[in-house]
């Protein structure tokens, strides 16, 4: 499903206004000073500077003559909905890595409010720099790239090469899967004028129940998405029947895998664990791993799914379809996989993992039973219709791929419907292509109050 191209509007134009605020004179200046205060026994070599203005986060950077660097770092408004949420989950989550993990993730000096920032531009972090050769996703990805480009994994990358990195990666996911937590906490950030009222704001006990609010949502981001969710009629009835399918199947249980999703067995999941987050030193040895915003305890299921980076570029994303992806991302799983299973063995010899902790065996069976495209169905609601099709033939027999199935192939799906799915159907088209003439926004707090 596309962005609300009508919600994306006032969206950018909030965050070009803060863009442009930040390179004031004044602004840089509070920055500066702000950052300086917290090492007062050592003098910047200069006033601060932008490191990074990406897609979710604004990045100052300040170098002392010591050596040391600090970054601080805001959530980007007109990019992030709940941006003190954000900062807190993120403080709790490295915090908790510092503490119960050997997972390198760089220290926090500070934190604070909007009250507490320079400026008042926001809630922030104020943490160390980690001086770093490179990232990750710069050694894997293919030649000729542009800032700008979608990267893809180098076609001719070689083996041992990627068995380097490889290992390193199963060493960081190996420790990443040792906590388990008993309940189940997430942060949803979308950009389709989603209601925020009508997000969950509570745990979850169960993996079922977990399932069924994702797929809840799913619907009502269908729902509530007035502009650019739909193309035609034909689209807008398969999107539905999809839709509706997807609940039925939470409510009755079968999303999820039931010898995997007991509970107490939650694991931590990062949303946002990529190569271009996982950075190096100039031996080419993981030296930190950052951004943690969008991590949260999980279904096993989530921490099971084999890293859908591998490619580097998402399935949804990939330029030939998804069909080609998996075909593609095939061998480079089963040579993930070997490198996991090779490091699961050392650990287990070396008395640092227990045997029932092996991750490998998992991610094999996340894939061949199409587990992986559930979960990531459920989590990414734009690329749901993408990977729908899978869906489709794991649960109710559809042959067709991703790239070859339509429309009339879903009316096929709405007999599958209960009698108040089907009778709403025809009243939720006529008033989708309607709304959808109209290029305006819904009043959600108004509409809730």
């Amino acid at each position: 499903m596309k962005y609300d191209g009508v919600a994306w509007k006032p969206s950018d134009n909030v965050f070009n206004d803060f863009k442009n605020m930040v390179i004031s004179h004044e602004v840089l200046l509070a920055v500066t000073n702000f950052m300086a205060s917290y090492r007062e026994r050592v003098r910047p070599v200069n006033r601060v500077r932008i490191a990074d203005l990406g897609a979710f986060n604004l990045c100052f950077r300040m170098v002392f003559e010591d050596g040391f660097s600090s970054l601080l770092r805001f959530p980007c408004p007109g990019r992030v909905m709940f941006p003190k949420k954000k900062v807190q989950n993120e403080v709790a989550m490295m915090t908790y890595l510092q503490q119960n993990t050997k997972i390198p993730v760089p220290k926090i000096i500070h934190h604070g409010t909007r009250e507490d920032s320079p400026a008042g531009l926001g809630p922030f972090i104020l943490m160390e720099y980690v001086e770093h050769a490179s990232n990750l996703a710069t050694q894997l990805r293919a030649p000729g790239y542009q800032r700008g480009d979608r990267p893809f994994l180098d076609p001719d990358i070689e083996e041992e090469k990627l068995e380097f990195f490889y290992s390193q990666i199963a060493d960081i996911l190996l420790e990443f899967s040792k906590p388990s937590f008993d309940t189940i906490g997430s942060l949803l950030v979308q950009l389709g004028n989603f209601p925020p009222k009508m997000l969950p704001n509570t745990p979850f006990a169960t993996a079922s129940s977990y399932y069924q609010s994702l797929s809840e949502t799913e619907f009502l981001h269908l729902v509530t998405q007035r502009n650019d969710a739909v193309d035609s009629e034909p689209d807008c009835r398969s999107k539905y029947v999809a839709r509706r399918l997807f609940c039925k199947l939470a409510a009755e249980s079968r999303l999820h895998n039931h010898t995997m999703s007991t509970s107490g067995l939650f694991k931590l999941f990062c949303d946002d664990l990529r190569p271009t987050n996982i950075l190096l030193d100039d031996s080419m040895k993981i030296i930190a791993v950052i951004d943690w915003e969008f991590t949260y305890t999980a279904p096993a299921e989530f921490a099971s799914m084999p890293p859908w980076w591998l490619l580097l570029e998402m399935p949804k994303e990939w330029a030939r379809g998804v069909s080609d992806w998996t075909r593609t991302y095939q061998p480079r799983l089963e040579s993930f996989l070997r490198v996991l299973k090779r490091q699961e063995d050392t650990a287990i010899a070396n008395k640092a993992l227990a045997e029932s902790r092996r991750i490998s065996g998992r991610m094999r069976e996340s894939w061949d039973h199409g587990e992986l495209w559930v979960n990531y169905g459920a989590r990414k609601s734009w690329a749901f219709d993408a990977v729908w099709p899978i869906l489709d033939a794991k649960f109710f027999g559809g042959v067709m791929a991703p790239d070859q199935y339509n429309s009339p192939h879903s009316e096929e799906r709405m007999e599958l419907l209960d009698v108040g799915g089907r009778e709403a159907l025809g009243p939720f088209v006529q008033k989708k292509l309607e709304d959808s003439k109209q290029r305006k926004l819904d009043d959600w707090d108004e509409i809730l109050a």
